[in-house]
């Protein structure tokens, strides 16, 4: 059970710690989004283009290339959350033991792992809206309504975060976590609507598609991107949101579990 007598705003100093320890490598790791939109619409956009031609897609028809640019923005967020509240957060925990000398300070459980969390939602948001720019450029985001698409951003890295902290906190070794990157977010990447409409697939198919967080923020993304979406906007929000707060206290509960003996 989580008092609420044992989180408060303390949580934002773990969340600035995290940002000074970024800002030692930011220019490596700002590089990714920089040129990952450019190489994937090379790949993507002109060389499936010619062989696919044009999408049907919510009523409209669009260039391959128009279609899977916003999805682009989605699957970063949704990479840079869960690598950073699995890998990265799994290393500041046991190997660094970052989170045990927190734990010796005021600061709770509760208020470390939520600035876990907080700040890898940042940092996805922070790399969308670099790839936003680069789409933008190139004439596959539409300005200046895309850039509400970092808003999706956070919300969307806030469901990843959430969920890959739960990961964190039940798998026993750093290996272990290619299970839930191969029985989970791989599917998720490949149906979520991200290289072909959903609508084109079987009803349970479109219907197991809904489960998925990244389908949400795919939809969101494309909404506030091209002014169109399959999905229903304020379910996709309320999806996520409740998506959200769901593993996040299922994270916690696994934390202390793992933390508190």
């Amino acid at each position: 059970m989580i008092a609420a007598s044992s989180f408060s705003w303390r949580f934002w100093r773990v969340w600035q710690r995290n940002v000074i320890v970024y800002r030692r490598i930011w220019k490596v790791n700002f590089l990714v989004p920089l040129f990952e939109p450019a190489f994937y619409i090379l790949a993507f956009g002109l060389g499936f283009r010619q062989m696919i031609g044009d999408v049907s897609y919510a009523g409209a028809t669009l260039s391959y290339t128009e279609f899977i640019a916003p999805a682009l923005v989605a699957t970063s967020v949704m990479w840079n959350a869960f690598f950073e509240t699995t890998y990265s957060s799994f290393v500041r925990m046991y190997y660094q033991k970052t989170f045990d000398a927190m734990l010796a300070t005021p600061l709770s459980l509760e208020e470390i792992i939520v600035a876990e969390i907080a700040w890898s939602a940042t940092k996805a948001a922070a790399a969308a809206l670099l790839m936003l720019v680069v789409l933008m450029l190139l004439g596959y985001v539409v300005f200046p309504l895309g850039l509400l698409a970092v808003i999706w951003a956070f919300l969307g890295g806030l469901a990843f975060g959430a969920i890959g902290m739960y990961f964190t906190g039940i798998v026993p070794t750093i290996d272990l976590f290619n299970l839930p990157i191969f029985l989970f977010i791989t599917p998720m990447f490949l149906f979520s609507g991200t290289f072909f409409p959903v609508s084109g697939l079987p009803g349970w198919a479109q219907d197991l598609s809904l489960v998925f967080p990244l389908y949400h923020l795919v939809e969101l993304t494309r909404f506030v991107s091209l002014g169109r979406s399959e999905a229903t906007v304020l379910f996709s929000i309320a999806y996520l949101l409740l998506f959200s707060i769901f593993f996040i206290f299922l994270s916690l509960h696994y934390m202390r579990k793992k933390l508190i003996k």
